[in-house]
């Protein structure tokens, strides 16, 4: 085999010449994993592909899933884990397919069933889903896998660390055993060994960077700062770069109250968790995405969704909980080879995570030292009026404004639900 570096184009791929010239007028070439998957995908054998985010694993699943279907009839399904990376994995998948009339069924939570089933009776070449979603539908016996030929679970190590695990079993068990099976993560904790051993056959493992590897071209920094002086650092730092930031932190709470704090300081911000509805979810990625939203705070359950070019800095407000989502966030930024920069903010007594993180991603994290001008007193305010104190100090604090809420929540409640945005239905063609 050729050395990935040496490819310039999808010719070697052995791709019919419709998809072939969709393919060329959209992209340069392929990347690592797409070249080394595509040719073996193409032959219906069972794929496990590892490879970091943001190097292209939609079009190495899709381009052979299209080509296969066109050539044999049938369905393929495509498992995400989440509402963001299913509406950007069909995204991609119709741009790609558009030109031949290519016809996609959408299934996720928070949207309508009923215009889902709807699509679903349109008899979709692809169905692009979410686990839970599509498990209540296979319940209800509103959608039959017996045309799957081809299943993809892509971003597998998430799904398996967000509980997907049962209703993935119940999937795979209720599609044809005359499949192929195509699974892609960054990872390879111990249930990708267990789903390719029970669900595929004889699957080619196609590694193109080590499990746990982070973006080559991320330069990876570390903050020990104690947490009440985060946002002063914080706001120190989004001065100093200029450019499009992405946010992470450890509860939805956190990214709330985080969200708040930088409106008050006139930062463009917006805030993406599972709290928020598809519709708010939905426009703080495209508002992201369009340059409305400057920075976007999200948790590690959004994260994967995020598919956003030319994000400068990525910035770990919490160390997260599971230290394999630390590769999955800073892959948000230097996508497809650019440069990209990563901060995170631990706390001192967090230098034990710090060194199992690098571990993980097999380098030394340069410590930095914080700024000697740092004023944390910028912040004191909002502090005090986020603080939630308990008894008859919460009590005094909310008299005195500390928390401000309206005089007739019931009405409030009433009028936001009117001013709530309706959402659409992302529907097959």
């Amino acid at each position: 085999m050729k050395n990935e570096k040496t490819i310039a184009s999808f010719d070697d791929c052995g791709l019919r010449p419709a998809l072939l010239d969709a393919l060329k007028k959209m992209f340069p070439g392929p990347t690592p994993i797409q070249h080394r998957v595509i040719p073996i995908a193409n032959e219906g054998k069972d794929v496990v592909g590892i490879a970091q985010t943001g190097t292209g694993k939609t079009l190495a699943f899709g381009a052979p899933m299209m080509q296969i279907l066109a050539e044999k009839g049938g369905q393929g399904l495509v498992l995400v884990p989440t509402r963001e990376l299913a509406i950007q994995v069909e995204e991609m998948l119709i741009k790609v397919g558009r030109s031949f009339g290519l016809r996609l069924s959408l299934i996720i939570g928070g949207a309508s069933m009923n215009l889902q089933i709807k699509s679903l009776q349109r008899n979709p070449h692809i169905i692009v889903a979410t686990p839970g979603r599509l498990n209540d539908l296979m319940k209800q016996k509103k959608i039959d896998l017996k045309n799957i030929k081809i299943v993809v679970l892509d971003e597998a190590d998430r799904m398996l660390d967000i509980g997907f695990m049962p209703q993935i079993k119940e999937i795979l068990s209720h599609a044809p055993s005359e499949r192929q099976t195509m699974l892609f993560s960054a990872t390879m904790p111990a249930g990708i060994a267990e789903i390719a051993k029970q669900f595929m056959k004889q699957p080619l493992r196609i590694e193109v960077a080590p499990p746990g590897t982070a973006a080559e071209k991320v330069e990876q920094t570390v903050y020990f700062v104690e947490s009440e002086k985060k946002k002063a650092l914080l706001k120190k730092l989004l001065e100093e770069n200029k450019g499009t930031v992405l946010i992470f932190t450890r509860t939805k709470f956190g990214a709330k109250k985080l969200t708040m704090d930088l409106l008050k300081l006139s930062h463009s911000a917006v805030e993406i968790h599972s709290d928020r509805t598809l519709a708010q979810r939905k426009d703080a990625l495209s508002g992201f995405k369009n340059g409305k939203y400057r920075v976007l705070v999200a948790t590690d359950v959004a994260a994967r969704g995020i598919d956003v070019k030319d994000i400068s800095l990525v910035i770990n407000f919490d160390v997260p909980d599971n230290l394999d989502d630390y590769v999955h966030r800073i892959g948000r930024t230097g996508r497809a080879g650019e440069k990209g920069l990563a901060i995170t903010f631990a706390r001192p007594d967090q230098k034990r995570d710090i060194s199992d993180i690098e571990k993980l991603v097999r380098k030394q994290i340069p410590i930095v030292s914080m700024p000697e001008d740092l004023c944390p007193d910028d912040f004191s305010k909002f502090y005090l009026r986020n603080e939630k104190p308990s008894g008859r100090a919460g009590f005094a604090g909310r008299r005195n404004g500390f928390q401000r809420r309206s005089k007739f929540p019931k009405a409030q409640g009433r009028m936001e639900q009117k001013r709530k945005p309706k959402e659409k239905s992302y529907f097959a063609w």
